[in-house]
């Protein structure tokens, strides 16, 4: 099936701030690949809007900044969830090292998970991180966040939700 054509907006947009993009992303990045990289996802995104929400666009350059920002943001977090995968992988004996076929999927599976738990209301990644990482009991989640019980556990109750969520959506 043969692709069409960009519409002319994106077209125009592509040639005129395209070049600009990826500089900006290369001064936060220092790395020209990835900017290129970043900067061809941010413009792929912009293929999936409407042509209404494009028109409605007044200053492209801004639109495509805030689209970029997302991007890089998401990128500089899946980055630091890698590195902190590979520090903990780099403990473990070699024998017991995954393959790499699984240690791709651990890594996806911490990226969703990273980004179900930045969904969530601050006290409540507070309390579910507390407790599923820290081990505190509801009490001391309580004391220590300065709420009842009763809030920890709505929190909780909050927060395995989205956890069985993510889960379904995974089995789908």
């Amino acid at each position: 099936m043969p692709q069409s054509a960009p519409p002319p907006l994106i077209d125009t947009w592509y040639q005129s701030h395209h070049g600009w993009l990826s500089q900006w992303l290369r001064c936060k990045l220092r790395c020209s690949a990835q900017a290129a990289d970043l900067a061809h996802d941010t413009f792929v995104r912009v293929l999936g809007k409407s042509a209404q929400e494009l028109q409605q666009v007044s200053e492209p350059r801004a639109w495509l900044t805030t689209i970029a920002h997302g991007i890089l943001v998401n990128h500089c977090r899946r980055r630091d969830l890698e590195q902190a995968w590979l520090a903990e992988l780099s403990q473990l004996p070699h024998a017991h090292h995954p393959s790499v076929e699984a240690q791709q999927l651990i890594l996806e599976a911490l990226c969703q998970v990273d980004r179900l738990l930045a969904s969530l209301p601050r006290v409540v990644r507070h309390t579910f991180l507390l407790s599923q990482l820290d081990g505190l009991s509801y009490r001391e989640i309580a004391a220590q966040l300065g709420i009842s019980e009763r809030s920890v556990k709505n929190h909780m109750a909050r927060a395995m939700l989205a956890c069985l969520s993510l889960a379904d959506a995974c089995n789908d």
